[in-house]
């Protein structure tokens, strides 16, 4: 049955007695658009996300005399280990190793997935486990979206509430439902572009033109009576079409920050292309680069995974991977001795 708990706890396995540090695999997301961008009445926002089995982040972390970060990433996984510890008044002299980084600034949720990875790592290793959502209201993540605070505690397809105004907390997770074992998503990666983020993000945030309060209530009525219903019955089609209207009607806003509906013009075309094949629910995720589309079977998603590959075989920059929906957040193991 679906699952609609608004919980972000984390799960942790019981410490063995001599083990010695801890893995955490954390999962991408993609980020499906916000609801209602006006915030007229009260809470702006609100995010409609997914949780992919792949891509993922690794993180490493065992004691150690100082406080050492090595891997890709490594400063942003550091400097998480130093708030996370201030915070909560934990030792941060530990060894932490990115062993696998999530793409940066391609619209997976690699900055936020990096800092719980590093936070709860640490609160685990030192025997105080924290929830999702104390541990990202602790490193200043969620500042617009809790989609990534979801993925990180329980995965799954999931919608937030927003941010209610003068409120610093992270937006509550308001619904969570599988993804259905059948389907599969479309990721069309440009290894050339980047998404916003940082500064450049909230400057484009603040440039782009008002959101009419109509297309907010659009937006609300497609994700509650058209996706969700459909995402319960397993309607890839209808699902699809929903995530699809959400996704133009906002590239449809933001192009004047990102240059049309999409960062990256071969995603783009990329994306064209298999609209034209049959597959639903064509986007982008956050700024992009990163496209994704919906896809009803394996078989199929393979078979235009494939075509794809051939049509673009000119350009080297893209590339296309099936997924999986992932139906559980991050995962945690206990190392044991060398």
């Amino acid at each position: 049955m679906p699952v609609n708990e608004n919980t972000t706890t984390i799960a942790h396995p019981d410490r063995p007695t001599h083990a010695n540090g801890v893995r955490v695999i954390a999962p991408a997301r993609l980020h499906l658009g916000f609801l209602d961008l006006s915030g007229s009445l009260g809470r702006r926002f609100g995010s409609l996300g997914l949780t992919l089995d792949q891509p993922t982040l690794s993180l490493r972390m065992q004691p150690a005399d100082a406080l050492v970060a090595t891997g890709p990433d490594a400063p942003r996984a550091r400097a998480a280990v130093e708030r996370v510890a201030a915070a909560f008044d934990l030792d941060p002299r530990v060894a932490v190793t990115v062993e696998r980084a999530l793409p940066p600034h391609a619209g997976l949720g690699s900055g936020t997935q990096l800092a719980l990875a590093a936070g709860s790592a640490l609160a685990a290793l030192r025997g105080r486990p924290l929830d999702a959502r104390t541990l990202t209201d602790a490193l200043d993540r969620g500042a617009r979206s809790g989609i990534g605070m979801g993925a990180f505690a329980q995965g799954g397809v999931l919608l937030d509430g927003g941010k209610a105004a003068g409120h610093h907390a992270p937006p509550p997770i308001l619904a969570r439902h599988p993804f259905p074992a059948d389907w599969r998503i479309l990721l069309a990666f440009d290894d050339t572009a980047h998404g916003l983020s940082g500064s450049e993000e909230v400057s484009a945030m603040n440039a782009l033109p008002p959101f009419e309060e109509a297309l907010a209530g659009h937006l609300c009525r497609l994700t509650l009576m058209v996706a969700l219903p459909a995402l319960v019955e397993e309607d890839c089609t209808g699902f699809g079409a929903a995530v699809g209207e959400i996704q133009a009607r906002l590239g449809d806003h933001y192009a004047r920050a990102q240059g049309g509906r999409y960062t990256s013009r071969d995603v783009e075309a990329a994306m064209e292309f298999a609209a034209a094949e049959g597959a639903t629910g064509v986007g982008q995720s956050s700024w992009g680069p990163t496209g994704f589309a919906l896809v009803a079977s394996p078989d199929a998603a393979e078979r235009l995974a494939a075509l794809l590959r051939q049509r673009f075989a000119d350009r080297p920059n893209l590339s296309f991977t099936v997924a999986r929906g992932r139906n559980t957040g991050a995962r945690t193991d206990w190392l044991a001795p060398d």
